[in-house]
Formats: C-alpha cells, sequence, structure tokens
C-alpha cells in the first residue's frame, strides 16, 4: 500500500505524535504491513526537484496512490485560491495540490482535528479561510465536498485529535491496508469508530470524585473537572483514558481539563477551556443523556455521602488520605 503524506497549514503535531508510537515504532510497524511511504516532508530525505517528479508521476497515473494523508487544515484564502499556502517549489497552491491527488487516492485519511474540520488554524476571524478536507467546522464541505468519496468508495476518514493519538493513526492505516475499514466503521463524523465509539470519561482516574461530586477548584487539585474546570471529557469522543498516551498518560491524568479536541470547532468553546460555563448553577456542559433534573438530585445526594477521604484528596494536589486510613489503616 504506497501512502504519501502531505502537511498543510498546521502546527506539525500530528506527526510528533506519531513518532511516539511504540511497540511497535511507526517506521517498523509500516515496514511490517507492508505500507510504502512514498514520501512524507518531515521523515523523507527526498526534496526539491524528487518530490516534484514523484508528485508529477502521481498525477499521470503512473504512480499509485493508495492512501494520502493530509495534516493540517487547508488554507482556502485569498478569496478561494489558496495561494496564501502555497507548496514549496511547485508554484501551486497546497488547496490546488488536494483536489487534484485526492481523487487519484484509494482512500483519503484527514490526520488530527485541523485536517479535519478546520481546527485551531481556523480559530478567531479566520483570515487565511482554513478548513478541513471535507468539513468546515460542524459543516460538511471543506476543501473537497462534503460528498466526495475516495477510490474505495469511503469518505474522507476523519483520526480527529489535537494532536491525534499515534495509534489511532496507526491503526486506521492497517485496517486499509487490509481493506477492513468499512463505513459504518465511521461515526457520523467521519471519524473511525474504535476509537470514537468511546468517551474520555470512560477509565478517567478521576470517576471516583466525578461519582461523589467532589470537585476540583484549582487546576493542581486532584478532584473532577467538570464542575468548575471546564472539563467535558463525558461529552468528548476518544478512548484517552483506556489506551493512554505514551503507556501512561492523558489531559485529565495530567489534571488537565478535557476539552473535546476530536470534536469540530473545540477550539472556540466561547468560554475559558478551564472554565465551566453554568446556567442558573448547573454546568452546561453535563453529559449528552443526563437530563439537568437528574443531576442536580444527584449532585446533592453525593456531595451528601462524600466519604472524608474523597472530599479531602479532591482539595489536594497528592493523595493525603489513602483507602482505609479512616477506619485506623496506615
Amino acid at each position: 500500500m504506497n501512502l504519501l503524506w502531505l502537511q498543510s497549514a498546521g502546527c506539525g503535531g500530528c506527526t510528533m505524535s506519531l513518532l511516539c508510537a511504540e511497540d511497535p515504532n511507526v517506521f517498523d510497524l509500516l515496514t511490517d504491513a507492508g505500507i510504502d511511504l512514498l514520501w512524507h516532508p518531515s521523515i523523507s530525505v527526498e526534496t526539491g526537484a524528487e518530490v516534484r517528479r514523484l508528485l508529477a508521476r502521481i498525477e499521470a497515473g503512473e504512480e499509485t496512490l493508495d492512501v494520502l494523508c493530509v495534516e493540517g487544515s487547508i488554507v482556502t484564502g485569498p478569496k478561494g485560491t489558496g495561494r496564501y499556502h502555497m507548496l514549496a517549489g511547485t508554484g501551486r497552491p497546497m488547496l490546488d495540490w488536494v483536489r487534484s491527488l485526492a481523487p487519484l487516492a484509494r482512500d483519503v485519511v484527514a490526520v488530527g482535528t485541523c485536517a479535519a474540520y478546520g481546527g485551531v488554524t481556523s480559530a478567531g476571524g479566520n483570515p487565511a479561510g482554513a478548513v478541513g478536507l471535507a468539513y468546515d467546522g460542524k459543516l460538511k464541505g471543506g476543501a473537497l465536498p462534503g460528498d466526495f468519496r475516495a477510490r474505495s468508495g469511503r469518505p474522507v476518514i476523519n483520526v480527529a485529535g489535537c494532536p491525534t493519538h499515534p495509534d489511532w493513526v496507526t491503526e486506521t492505516l492497517l485496517l486499509l491496508a487490509e481493506d477492513r475499514l468499512a463505513a459504518e466503521d465511521l461515526d457520523p463524523l467521519g471519524r473511525p469508530r474504535f476509537y470514537a465509539d468511546n468517551l474520555v470519561h470512560h477509565a478517567c482516574t478521576k470517576n471516583e470524585f466525578y461519582e461523589y461530586k467532589a470537585s476540583a477548584r484549582e487546576l493542581s487539585e486532584m478532584g473532577c473537572m467538570m464542575e468548575h474546570l471546564g472539563c467535558v471529557g463525558t461529552q468528548a469522543h476518544a478512548d484517552c483514558n483506556i489506551r493512554p498516551w505514551n503507556g501512561s498518560g492523558s489531559c485529565t491524568r495530567g489534571n488537565y481539563p478535557c476539552i473535546n479536541c476530536t470534536a469540530p470547532e473545540f477550539e472556540e468553546p466561547r468560554h475559558p477551556f478551564t472554565e465551566t460555563p453554568t446556567l442558573a448553577g448547573i454546568p452546561i456542559g453535563l453529559p449528552s443523556d443526563m437530563p439537568k433534573a437528574w443531576f442536580m438530585a444527584l449532585a446533592s445526594l453525593s456531595k451528601a455521602a462524600t466519604p472524608k477521604r474523597i472530599d479531602v484528596n479532591a482539595h489536594s494536589d497528592r493523595l493525603k488520605i489513602p483507602p482505609g486510613a479512616e477506619k485506623g489503616g496506615k
């Protein structure tokens, strides 16, 4: 399976994340799976004329393109020309290259939320006109039409995340190499369901605090961050706490709230990331399947029943009272 990777408008963080893949590392994984990396601007040794010749062969149909991976948003400005972002040495905008190469690929993969939906590079006034491959925020239709289909018949596969987990990328590529990723394996936003059918809340190490609504008030504290610190892990589609980053980490495990970076328009929540907006004292960011009346009743009961150990630890930056200590244990 031939793979071409283009880096468009973004920070390159998804490539940095991909290089953290372990057991095996990304290079061994691609080799063992029979995936030939035709070119990656940050990894490959080919430059200049060599790359231009490769792109020309692909456009001419002389080189098979199985998977086109795009990292970073696609810049459409000024006035839809895309000339704010030229692919160096080619004299052509990245927008033009994407529109030319995508129909030639068996599959197209948007690596990261910028490539999927526009992401951070589309925030604010978005003077560059940054969009995703097949989405502009939550709206279908980005650099490519909303109904775009690759040669396989599949839509753009949105491996969203900011950055995306290395395993999400490698698992997607392995599934494509085996032709085992069907349309029903993607959620309504084009994300692979093997990670998007989970919530960041699942396996979160703060779930005991969540159950008792023992809430942290500052970022250094161990308690649940939903009530005061803006955590939306109960709504965010990802398995970050099921398959931790680098084997042990996640945002919430680092005492930072989940900001739902796998979702379109996460970059503009219309409030500070570390603050929870409320309405009549009720957090707006409740789990989507929890009625507000239930939350109020459950929160009151939970807070009243909170063990001292949990209450003390929730407002500490380290474990103060271990389990069993309240019964005389040491």
